[in-house]
């Protein structure tokens, strides 16, 4: 209690910490993305895939080996009054059970979407969509695959008018720093107009 009085005194304040999901199909990029951006050593759940029969798809994505199988974690700040808290999904139908409790509490979401196979991220966007949850579309360019832009997606994907659409390459920090901010800003943009309506 000591210490909370002081830093309070002293002029120091606790940054707000707000929550965000990255989700998507399976690898289309996830756990690289909070890896890339984190300014800690992420959390990471990752496991080697198995070799049941039509367990693991790996369709379009062959030389994957591992996946998550609960979340990947890492945080960044913003600004010194502002940090995130990213929670990287499980990109697998088989473990979409953790998702009600991922998303308990976080302020939107990231889904990341590769356009080779666009359709993997259907099941996200309906997610978010039926919770009302906020999200932002990022489409990872892996190597300059990105063979549609922002409002081919968009239409492709059929979103709501004004849900953003970036396009980046979630190995780059600054590049998925940007992304997490124009969420930030898209949930802003929607309170603002929410409150004036």
């Amino acid at each position: 209690m000591d210490s909370v009085r002081s830093d309070r005194a002293s002029g120091s304040r606790i940054p707000v910490a707000l929550k965000i999901l990255i989700a998507g199909g399976f690898g289309v990029g996830k756990t690289t993305m909070v890896g890339s951006v984190s300014e800690i050593r992420p959390l990471q759940t990752e496991e080697i895939l198995t070799g049941a029969e039509g367990a693991d798809d790996v369709s379009g994505v062959e030389g994957k080996t591992t996946t998550t199988v609960t979340m990947d974690f890492g945080r960044i700040t913003i600004t010194e009054d502002l940090q995130l808290y990213l929670f990287g999904t499980p990109g697998q139908d088989r473990f979409w059970f953790l998702w009600d409790e991922l998303s308990q509490g976080a302020l939107g979401a990231v889904v990341l979407a590769d356009t080779r196979r666009l359709a993997d991220c259907f099941p996200s966007i309906d997610y978010f969509e039926q919770r009302g949850t906020p999200f932002v579309v990022a489409v990872n360019t892996f190597d300059a695959e990105n063979r549609f832009g922002p409002d081919a997606v968009a239409r492709a994907l059929d979103l709501d008018p004004g849900v953003p659409v970036v396009s980046f390459d979630a190995r780059d920090q600054v590049a998925a720093r940007n992304v997490l901010i124009e969420l930030v800003e898209y949930v802003a943009r929607r309170q603002y107009a929410g409150a004036s309506a």
